[in-house]
């Protein structure tokens, strides 16, 4: 059986939103999106595996519409969601589970400037050889969804505000694609990075509250 003949059902019609027919890869993936970052902000391990799943979904969906880059970015989702996995486990100190951090200057340094560099590649690439009618948009998106997901594997404060930028972004461009529902998804995405940040602050303001009263 070819991959799709297993997949292409995915991409046939679940509900229609403003007169515009949403997959059912799209509505899973919505599903599957919003347990993802709740579980972020919860700092529990399963959002790595379930994350996963939601970025292979999104990947189809991304890919029917011409989204070529997030499309292709949903496979480096795949492998950071392995990686992220793992360093929640066992990144801390002593293959510990991973506490909540700051990036110190260069690293942070190094991630914009890396940021900066994957806009320009990608949107000299999806101008050149491919159709894609947004491709700084969609360029600059996917170079901002990679810098928060190694921040998040990392479990960096700043990864939050990297993923606030990207929805920001991500909300009006679903919505010109005619991807109302994920559109509407990365509305609840904002909200939830929000509640993240705020979230992650109070952890990290915690610990270093008790390690002071510990080292008195």
């Amino acid at each position: 059986m070819a991959l799709t003949d297993v997949l292409g059902p995915l991409l046939e019609p679940a509900i229609t939103l403003g007169g515009v027919s949403t997959s059912w890869a799209e509505l899973l993936g919505f599903a599957t999106g919003v347990l993802t970052v709740w579980l972020v902000v919860r700092q529990h391990v399963w959002n790595w595996p379930i994350g996963v799943a939601n970025v292979v979904l999104l990947g189809l969906v991304f890919l029917a519409v011409g989204l070529y880059a997030d499309a292709a970015l949903q496979i480096v989702y795949v492998v950071l969601g392995l990686y992220g996995w793992w360093q929640w486990l066992y990144g801390g100190a002593g293959r510990t589970s991973l506490t909540v951090s700051r990036a110190g200057r260069v690293e942070l340094a190094a991630l914009v400037l890396a940021g900066a560099a994957v806009t320009v590649l990608l949107t000299v690439v999806l101008s050149v050889w491919t159709d894609s009618s947004v491709p700084v948009w969609d360029a600059l998106t996917t170079a901002l969804s990679l810098m928060a997901t190694y921040g998040q594997c990392r479990k960096l404060l700043e990864s939050w505000w990297l993923w606030i930028a990207a929805d920001l972004i991500y909300i009006p461009l679903y919505a010109y694609k005619n991807l109302y529902l994920t559109s509407a998804l990365y509305v609840i995405f904002l909200a939830l990075c929000v509640a993240g940040l705020l979230a992650w602050r109070r952890d990290l303001a915690s610990r270093a509250a008790s390690a002071a009263v510990s080292a008195a």
